[in-house]
Formats: C-alpha cells, structure tokens, sequence
C-alpha cells in the first residue's frame, strides 16, 4: 500500500498549485523560509532535520517534492540535533561547490532515509512548457540567432554553476543570470543603451544547467518574467522545452500578446 505525499513547501506560487492538485498530501516548511503554505505546515528548523525525518515517517510518507525558491536559512550549529551533525561536514562542503552541489546534497538526504524524491513537473502534467510552443509575433532570423548565442552561452557555463537564463542583442551577451535571479538581470538589462544591442532588441533564454536534477530548482517564468522581458526591450523570451515551468501559463501567455512580445520553446543545445 502506497504511502503519503509529502510537501516541502518554499516560496512563491507552486507549492499551492501542488497542494491544491494534491490535496491529501502532507505539508511542512523550515523555520526561516517564507511559504504560502505556513498555515497548514508543520514548521521544523533545519538545524533539527532528525526531527523532520522522524515526523515525515510517522505520518506514513514515502514520497516527496521540493517545491518553490529556497531562501538559505541561517544554521545556528548550536540547535543542531544528532542528524544534522551527522551531515553537517558534508552539508558545508557542498556549499562552497553552488547550488547545484548543495541540492544534489539535500535530494541525498531524503532519499538515504527512504523518501522517494520527485519533481513538481511529475506530478502537475502540463507545469512545464511544451516543445514547440509559439505566442505573439514570430521571431526574426537576428532573434532566433540571438536565441543560439544565449543557449550556447548557457551551456558553456554550465560547469561552473552560476545561472539559468542569458540576455543577448546582435550576438552581444547583455547580461548573465546569477544568484540575483531573473528580475534583477533583466532590471539590468533595461538600462543597456539601444548602442550596445547592435540595432537588435535581443532576446532572453531560459533553461536548466546542463546535467542539473531537474526534481528541484528548475527554472521557472510566470507572467512577472514576460513584463520584465518587455521591460527591458527585448523581443521575446525562449524557454528550453519540457524543462521549465511556466506559472499562471494563461495569464503569462496573454501577456505577453498584450506586450508584443513572443514567447516559443524549444531544445536548447
């Protein structure tokens, strides 16, 4: 007999859409992390991750999802509970490595206590946006070149861990996605003069790590990302298929129609 779903809830709209797709799952949070699922979670300190474990097995959950952005709570080694020192050396060891080490390391933790660990995409068919997708105008020769170069970009620096998403104009990169996120590159990128684009509006381009794990921190747009987009002056937004996720899809979609700007996915090499 199967057990519950478990989830550890984060900020910001998907772990309501999971919880509302999943409404016998379990709900829990971390002290320190802000979640719209606070009033029905059971909150536990990370600090105290034994006892998050113990409870998660009490209540019969064999399986789980990590859901929403993860703001990094403070650690007071002083609270910590034979778990967490238990797997703090090797906790502090994958910071320094970047996010992606640090939640390939987390995933393990759950998982080497018997937790089967998915992805949000898993369980919301239809969270992550289609191949082939194609809302407002068509892009240019210039713009779908423009797209390459960011993909190619993203690609190449994908061993060091640093982004998600890549601007480029007239083949010139605008700007890279860093711990910051998406807002805050594209508020940067809307102050680049009109000179430096090379006479091209440019493009956005978001898509995973190469080789990330894609059942936590997978990257995500809503109908924020399409205003940013347009706010910034570039033509459109390219989304790595079936890799990311694409949140109040219809109200980003139409959004982006009203901006004029265009929206298309596609595999990102």
């Amino acid at each position: 007999m199967a057990g519950r779903l478990a989830i550890l809830a984060c900020g910001g709209a998907l772990p309501v859409l999971l919880a509302r797709a999943h409404p016998e799952a379990l709900h829990f949070t971390l002290r320190g992390v802000p979640s719209e699922l606070a009033h029905s979670a059971q909150e536990f300190p990370l600090e105290q991750i034994g006892a998050l474990f113990d409870a998660m097995k009490a209540a019969g959950v064999d399986r789980m999802v990590f859901a929403g952005s993860l703001v990094r709570p403070a650690l007071n080694p002083a609270e910590f509970d034979t778990e967490m020192i238990r797997l703090a050396p090797g906790l502090m060891a994958a910071i320094p490595q970047g996010d992606d080490a640090l939640l390939r390391f987390v995933i393990g933790m759950f998982e080497e206590q018997g937790f089967d660990v998915l992805g949000a995409h898993e369980l919301l068919p239809g969270l992550t946006v289609e191949p082939g997708l194609a809302v407002g105008p068509a892009p240019s020769k210039a713009e779908l070149a423009d797209a390459a170069r960011a993909a190619h970009i993203l690609s190449e620096i994908s061993p060091l861990d640093i982004g998600q998403g890549c601007a480029v104009a007239g083949g010139q990169c605008l700007g890279i996605e860093t711990v910051q996120g998406t807002d805050a590159i594209l508020a940067y990128v809307a102050q680049t003069p009109i000179a430096l684009r090379r006479g091209q509006r440019g493009v956005y381009v978001k898509g995973p790590k190469r080789g990330q794990d894609l059942r936590i921190d997978m990257p995500t747009v809503g109908p924020s990302t399409v205003d940013a987009v347009a706010d910034a002056g570039l033509a459109g937004l390219v989304l790595a298929a079936g890799a990311v996720v694409i949140l109040e899809r219809e109200t980003a979609l139409r959004r982006a129609q009203e901006r004029g700007i265009f929206v298309i996915s596609q595999a990102l090499a």
